[in-house]
């Protein structure tokens, strides 16, 4: 069949690595895609937020399977758009509806849905430029640090962790009465510190049935020491060491269950990814925050993991056939690093050559030698790959022990060059202290 994959990050440059491998795959264009996708499949100059070209270039090009990378159209309602179109309504939309991408459209949707099916979070208060002063002295009842979340998208910087009293309060008239986040803080939420460890639990759903993906943990800010500004996410590994089988069962019954179940109830057609952001405290999950897609930078080291057929999972999503799937995995431990433009996650230069890629084959068992996912990349007019944003590309390797998979990703990412690059040298080291 043929396949339209929507994003251009390198979440859906790892997507795209596993669909054209599966047999059930005919053509896959990527809209609009990067250097990276361009290699394996057929870039497509598609405004992704723009239903009407997307459904033109679907009816013309005999697509049967779209896969939504990025939140953004999914909180727009493409999957509605899809199911109210009676030439489209047959298309397989893996990505949920926009009832559902609610739960990471707005933080007081997600937040009270986990309250109603009393799946382990964070207590929270929800305020308006109206209940300003409410939430002052709200803040005032709690002990730092301060966590003030924007209620809807914000490009993942609308989450605050303030240290003090004063800078929240100052935040949150900051966010509220100046709109420092848009539309995305005109509400709100204010919660409780958790303090911990995180991770990211990643589950594919159909609504009533679920798989459970491997586990990740993610690097989101840009200096070492996870110190600086936050990021899209500077590099991920998958699985997580201390996510053993105990933690993993708390995890299942405590959060992925209810959350499923809580779908189903609640009548919210899903099918499609859940990303689930947890703190483990002390041994126990809590839910910081839900997704409705894959983690980025998480994808590159979960995704190359996957042994099934993704394209076959993505039929039983659709079809509501979860259960009769079968989940095989790779046990080896994936690494990646992500590299960066010199400036990001501020003001940042593109265009910058990037050399070093011909070091890496494509097709490689990744055993073998690193994978390497394009983000933000294009192909320039002289046939150059250059930089075409932030996140420029991340490197993933395979190995049998997180150290040795972690020489291995940065001996590759090392074969990588372009002027100003940037990359954390720390990606791991925390999870290695961890073993010993």
């Amino acid at each position: 069949m043929n396949i339209l994959l929507l994003g251009s990050g390198g979440r859906e440059h790892a997507i795209a690595y596993k669909i054209v491998q599966s047999p059930l795959c005919s053509l896959l264009f990527v809209a609009p895609g990067n250097a990276g996708t361009a290699g394996c499949a057929t870039n497509v100059d598609l405004k992704i937020d723009n239903f009407e070209a997307v459904k033109a270039f679907v009816l013309a090009n005999d697509v049967k399977m779209v896969v939504v990378g990025p939140e953004a159209p999914l909180v727009a309602g493409i999957a509605d758009y899809f199911a109210a179109d009676e030439s489209l309504k047959n298309i397989m939309v893996i990505g949920p509806s926009k009832e559902g991408a609610e739960l990471e459209g707005s933080k007081d949707f997600a937040k009270a849905f986990m309250q109603r099916h009393e799946i382990p979070t964070a207590q929270y208060r929800t305020f308006t430029k109206d209940t300003v002063e409410d939430g002052i002295q709200f803040l005032a009842t709690l002990k730092a640090p301060y966590v003030l979340k924007a209620d809807g998208l914000a490009a993942g910087k609308g989450v605050l962790i303030l240290p003090t009293l004063e800078e929240a309060q100052r935040e949150l008239r900051a966010m509220l009465e100046d709109a420092k986040f848009g539309d995305a803080s005109s509400k709100v939420v204010i919660e409780e510190f958790l303090s911990g460890i995180e991770l990211s639990v990643f589950v594919l759903t159909d609504g009533h049935h679920y798989l459970l993906l491997p586990s990740a943990k993610d690097y989101k800010r840009i200096g070492e020491g996870d110190t600086g500004l936050n990021t899209g996410g500077m590099g991920s590994i998958s699985p997580v060491p201390f996510a053993d089988k105990t933690f993993m069962k708390k995890v299942e019954e405590r959060i992925v269950k209810p959350t499923v179940r809580g779908l189903a109830k609640e009548k919210i057609s899903y099918k499609g990814f859940v990303f689930i952001g947890l703190m483990n405290v002390g041994g126990d999950p809590y839910v910081i925050e839900y997704n409705v897609r894959m983690g980025d930078p998480e994808t590159e080291s979960v995704f190359p993991r996957i042994k099934s057929d993704v394209v076959e999972l993505f039929q039983h999503t659709w079809n509501g056939t979860l259960n009769e799937a079968v989940l095989d995995v790779d046990h080896r431990t994936a690494a990646c690093v992500m590299m960066v433009a010199g400036g990001y996650p501020e003001a940042y230069e593109k265009g910058k050559v990037i050399s070093g890629l011909d070091h890496f084959a494509l097709g490689v068992d990744p055993g073998m030698q690193p994978i390497v996912f394009h983000a933000g990349t294009k192909t320039n007019d002289q046939g150059q790959v250059v930089t075409n944003g932030g996140r420029v590309i991340s490197v993933t390797s395979f190995a049998e022990s997180l150290p040795e998979a972690l020489l291995k990703c940065y001996q590759g990412a090392n074969l990588i060059q372009w002027e100003d690059k940037y990359m954390r040298n720390d990606i791991g080291q925390d999870l290695l202290k961890l073993m010993m």
